[in-house]
């Protein structure tokens, strides 16, 4: 009798202190890129690392797709979901269903245009200093010449094409040597930034462009492509300005085809998990924007153990 009691008694314990899962949602807008790949292994790393329940859902560029995934995350009861979201507009009826489920949603890389209350928090760089920081560097890199530039845009109505797209142009309006001829979307992919490079330089010319501002490395890795193509030097002939900081646009800047890049860090895992648990474990409100450091890389201080050293 003693016996069955004690065992009785434990599994009371052990019901009352077993632990459950976390259960996370990441509705993810793709895999188009390299910087977007490494966004995702950081989460999935990181939800590993606390022991979550990890729901992961790419759109492959479908916002349908990723509203979806968000409603099917709710459906889910998870505990809190991270949204990467593809574009900024058309949140609004899916953030309140899962606000009224009382669903912390945390926004990382990418902002949204609805109100402030249907989000915890938003983790991202600043997109319209990234392209003010390129704008300056070219400036400063090019004085007293007259520059011809093209621009290679991101995903049209993202958060990132609109605002590195607004920093770029407002400090180029603030140096008068320096002109956009024309600006192109290349929906951030390397083909995109090839294909779009390519008609800038049948249409323009080769010898009227003296500089390319590309939204993301890869598109600038797919610029280069068309600038050999044509039978230019990229890096010389043709400077490129870039965004992201990825292994490949890092080593494009060692082998002087890239002549400056403005770092985007997508090793955002850790952050956000952090989010969640100082909402749900520790009751805290978090700031509705919280924005990460990045550096700014060219020849003057990129290195091979700094290209060994990334993680992405």
């Amino acid at each position: 009798m003693l016996s069955a009691v004690l065992v009785c008694c434990c599994a009371l314990v052990s019901c009352k202190t077993k632990k459950t899962k976390m259960a996370v949602g990441f509705a993810q807008e793709g895999d188009e890129n390299a910087w977007r790949i490494a966004e995702t292994q950081s989460v999935q790393a990181e939800a590993a690392r606390r022991e979550t329940d990890l729901h992961l859902a790419s759109a492959q560029g479908d916002v349908e797709k990723q509203i979806g995934a968000v409603r099917t995350f709710i459906a889910q009861r998870v505990d809190a979901i991270i949204l990467a979201p593809k574009v900024e507009t058309g949140w609004t009826p899916v953030l309140k269903e899962a606000k009224d489920a009382n669903i912390p949603v945390i926004l990382i890389d990418r902002g949204v245009s609805a109100s402030p209350d249907l989000y915890a928090t938003l983790i991202e760089s600043d997109f319209v200093e990234e392209g003010r920081r390129a704008a300056q560097w070219l400036a400063e890199h090019t004085r007293g010449q007259e520059v011809n530039i093209v621009e290679l845009e991101g995903s049209a109505g993202s958060a990132p094409a609109i605002d590195r797209k607004k920093g770029f142009d407002e400090q180029i309006k603030a140096s008068p040597k320096l002109h956009i001829l024309a600006s192109q979307d290349g929906n951030f992919t390397r083909e995109g930034g090839k294909q779009v490079m390519t008609n800038f330089l049948l249409t323009l010319g080769a010898e009227r462009i003296n500089a390319v501002y590309c939204h993301n490395d890869d598109m600038a890795l797919g610029a280069i492509q068309a600038i050999e193509a044509a039978g230019k030097k990229p890096g010389h002939d043709i400077k490129i300005l870039s965004i992201d900081g990825i292994h490949d646009g890092i080593q494009a800047v060692l082998d002087k085809k890239i002549n400056c890049i403005v770092e985007c860090n997508p090793l955002l895992g850790s952050d956000a998990f952090d989010a969640i648990e100082a909402i749900l474990l520790d009751h805290k409100t978090l700031p509705k924007k919280m924005t990460e450091k990045d550096a700014l890389f060219d020849e003057s201080n990129v290195t091979k153990e700094l290209l060994d050293s990334r993680k992405y």
